[in-house]
């Protein structure tokens, strides 16, 4: 039977709509709405319903299949960063690198690596309690430092696996995950350069300070006792592994999957002839699951001599907790993409997008945009708009790593009351007034997100020329 394009179409806007009406209005969870909505966009779509749960089945299992393993193995390694004190050992080392009078430069570093491998809202839990020490000890604004530090987290979080949301996105889109990690950790260059600047003009707006009894906010002279904080990160950094332990297993598998993409890149392209043999062992070892892998291994014999097997295993076994809800969404998001492609719905979506005049590049990240206004998780946003319009740029002239890093980055946008990360940040730094938090952080993901809109332009033209 004849499927018209209408029809198609209905059945997209009908299987969204009741997305969000499920994730805003209901108690079903993003991962069942997506599935829904899936089954109601093929079936309303004109495909057989047999066919529908065919494909869903296969969306599913084919996204898990690329990067559930390398979820799995990543929360386990950030869960024993956390427990260790390695990401803290990160953040102590470049203060004390960095020094005075750049402490929101420090905090904005440490965020931009602790949070590849540990989820955004816990890596702002561990590292808060530096956040005050520091605030209280050189009279800094708290909020200066902790905004610094939350921009840091939140542009890795949604732009460099093995972080789930953008590995997910990567896996929807079947872009190379090392390049998805070398783009995202530039693109993240120049965000965190504007937050920061944002960060130390929001810190003299609202200057604040910790008090000595933990309990509310004072006034301080900045830098009044600076020598005695570095006197106290001493004693503290007595107690936690060495810088090179905290960063080596976050540094091992990036090297490793840039090693595979460098020398497979060079090979393909004739500028070096490698032996087959050694060829195809650093694609072995520099393929992310195996990369990933490794450095968990790093983690768990570098930072976790104090913990006994049973504890270390405990500890792991927490890190798989968090992940489950990440793979159900993940793979339900790849089972609505592949919907569409089946369905016939993604051609003729991208048949249309070839004539607007807005490129190409835009319309995961225009996408990822209206799903993170209107339901608030930024994974759920990365993951739905990497389902709907990857079968649409597949047929697009559109660079598949950029077109992952569109899906991510659009969804930073203004983040507010239905994000949790807005409540943690807030509520950890002193903010109560509602004109305050939004200042603190929701207009500093909005700006985030326009660097990232004017990147993505600039990446596209740039890649189209050669």
């Amino acid at each position: 039977m004849e499927v018209s394009g209408t029809q198609m179409i209905i059945g997209l806007i009908l299987g969204i709509a009741l997305l969000i009406l499920l994730v805003l209005k209901t108690k079903v969870h993003a991962f069942i709405a997506l599935l829904i909505a899936a089954s109601i966009t093929g079936i309303v779509g004109g495909m057989n319903p047999n066919d529908v749960v065919a494909e869903i089945t296969n969306g599913f299992g084919s996204t898990l299949g690329s990067i559930g393993i390398i979820i799995g193995l990543g929360v386990m390694m950030g869960r024993i960063l956390e427990v260790s004190g390695a990401a803290e050992k990160l953040a102590y080392t470049l203060i004390k690198k960095l020094g005075k009078k750049k402490e929101e430069w420090a905090m904005a570093v440490a965020g931009y690596l602790v949070a590849i491998p540990i989820f955004v809202d816990s890596a702002f839990v561990i590292l808060h309690p530096l956040v005050k020490a520091l605030s209280r000890k050189t009279g800094k604004s708290v909020v200066a430092l902790g905004v610094a530090l939350a921009v840091g987290l939140a542009v890795t979080h949604h732009a460099v696996p093995p972080t789930p949301g953008p590995l997910g996105v990567a896996g929807i889109f079947g872009a190379d995950v090392g390049l998805m990690i070398l783009v995202g950790l530039l693109f993240s260059v120049p965000i965190i350069i504007v937050g920061v600047l944002y960060a130390k003009w929001i810190g003299k707006k609202i200057h604040q300070v910790p008090a000595e009894d933990g309990e509310g906010f004072v006034r301080l002279d900045e830098g009044a006792v600076y020598k005695e904080f570095l006197h106290a990160v001493d004693e503290r950094e007595k107690e936690l592994p060495s810088f090179a332990k905290a960063i080596m297993p976050i540094l091992v598998p990036i090297i490793l999957i840039f090693i595979n993409t460098t020398f497979g890149a060079l090979h393909d392209s004739g500028v070096i002839t490698l032996n087959e043999t050694l060829l195809s062992y650093i694609m072995f070892i520099g393929n992310p699951v195996i990369a990933v892998g490794l450095g968990l291994i790093v983690a768990i014999y570098t930072l976790t001599n104090n913990l006994r097997k049973s504890e270390t295993l405990d500890r792991m076994e927490e890190g798989i907790k968090t992940a489950g809800i990440i793979l159900l969404v993940t793979g339900a998001g790849g089972a609505l993409g592949n919907v569409l492609r089946a369905s016939g719905t993604g051609d003729l979506i991208a048949e249309q997008v070839a004539q607007w005049s807005i490129p190409a590049i835009l319309v995961p990240f225009f996408i990822a945009t209206f799903v993170r206004l209107v339901q608030g998780s930024g994974t759920v946003a990365m993951i739905t708009a990497a389902s709907i319009s990857a079968p649409i740029v597949a047929s697009l002239d559109v660079n598949l790593v950029l077109a992952a890093q569109a899906a991510a980055l659009g969804a930073m946008i203004f983040s507010y009351f239905n994000d949790s990360l807005f409540w943690v940040v807030n509520r950890m730094l002193g903010i109560k007034n509602v004109k305050e938090q939004i200042l603190v952080w929701s207009v500093p993901t909005t700006i985030a997100w326009g660097v990232a809109l004017i990147m993505l332009i600039v990446a596209d033209f740039v890649v189209r020329l050669f």
